[in-house]
């Protein structure tokens, strides 16, 4: 039996790549006669670079750039024949902020860009996801060149005291480039199901901050490009969507954006089951998701696709509106203590009970 192993990571605790060891070790456990194909999946967020060079190779050029509060944290940058790719939760992912993302700058994603702009690559892919900040890009387009007459390097706090914007420096600096944002979400810059009300609480923005963030991020809008915020993505990675957007990137899906890249759906064909997984399997996993790219890709194969998951927050009616067949919980196989305590020892005690059920 041929089985496509292609998770995303599990955040906090493991890789796309670990991910994908452990499931395979679990797997060969109960079934060591099954081919495994790993394919390590990113939707744009942590782990975006690592994915992409685990199947293209490439050269990783290290950099030093700006962290979301102003200390020099290490990136990278993946040059792949004529492109770029950079890892925007490097420079300004939640693992890095202290406090709440309403103090997070990007200026260090801008710095990223700037080194992708130095090499010969002509498309710049940029992949947003698990950012730290709700900035609306803000730090990043200043380090890019553009000016305002207010206040946008450090954070969305400021935001309010912005009333205009020069992007021409910025976007003649990028001039000449294909400029890619790769989401995760395609969510708009502001309102009910923008970037502050839907992901502030998770970055540690406290409730009664979220209205007045948000309201600042629209005048901060309505100086760039009021239309753009409307656009799907724009409120991706705290609006460093909306930031590229202005720069006159193309939005394109992270999951889909990889799948092309590892050529996922000529290797689905070639399976005969996918297994996905992340950290957290729900609903949320529709917009963007790995787990839900995966099994677009595995229905369009017509093979059956089940998830591995840290918990599992669906039920099977919705499990199957995101194409999955069965979804199966770390936390209800051995408790939440030992799944954080020992991640990849509890995800292949999962994956050979899985393969109990779905090998032949």
């Amino acid at each position: 039996m041929r089985v496509l192993v292609a998770p995303d990571k599990f955040a906090g605790t493991l890789t796309a790549v670990e991910a994908a060891d452990a499931i395979a070790e679990g797997w060969r456990r109960r079934a060591p006669g099954d081919e495994l194909d790993l394919a390590p999946m990113s939707d744009g967020g942590p782990g975006f670079v690592d994915v992409l060079h685990a199947t293209l190779g490439g050269e990783l050029l290290g950099v030093t750039v700006e962290g979301p509060h102003g200390e020099r944290v290490p990136a990278t940058v993946l040059l792949a024949g004529d492109t770029a790719y950079v890892e925007s939760a490097q420079a300004c992912g939640l693992h890095l902020i202290e406090g709440g993302a309403e103090h997070g700058s990007t200026m260090g994603v801008g710095e990223l860009v700037a080194a992708a702009l130095a090499t010969p690559a002509t498309t710049i892919v940029v992949g947003l996801g698990g950012s730290g900040t709700n900035d609306g890009g803000g730090g990043m387009l200043s380090v890019l060149g553009a000016t305002s007459d207010g206040v946008m390097e450090v954070g969305g706090v400021n935001l309010h005291t912005v009333t205009s914007v020069d992007l021409a420096p910025a976007r003649a600096r990028v001039a000449g480039r294909r400029l890619v944002a790769a989401t995760d979400v395609d969510i708009p810059l502001t309102g009910l199901f923008g970037a502050t009300k839907t992901f502030g609480p998770q970055k540690g923005i406290d409730e009664d901050l979220l209205v007045e963030l948000d309201a600042k991020l629209e005048q901060y809008a309505a100086a760039v490009d009021r239309r753009l915020a409307l656009e799907k993505g724009a409120g991706a990675a705290g609006g460093l969507g909306f930031g590229l957007l202005a720069l006159g990137a193309e939005r394109v899906s992270g999951i889909g954006l990889v799948a092309d890249a590892v050529g996922l759906a000529e290797r689905a064909r070639a399976a005969d089951l996918v297994v996905t997984g992340e950290g957290a399997f729900d609903f949320s996993s529709r917009s963007g998701k790995v787990p839900y790219g995966v099994a677009e890709v595995a229905a369009e194969a017509l093979r059956p696709c089940v998830a591995l998951a840290g918990a599992v927050l669906v039920g099977s009616r919705e499990m199957r509106a995101l194409g999955v067949e069965s979804a199966y919980s770390l936390v209800d196989l051995v408790g939440e203590e030992i799944a954080f305590a020992d991640p990849a020892g509890s995800l292949a005690d999962l994956a050979e009970r899985v393969a109990r059920t779905w090998s032949r």
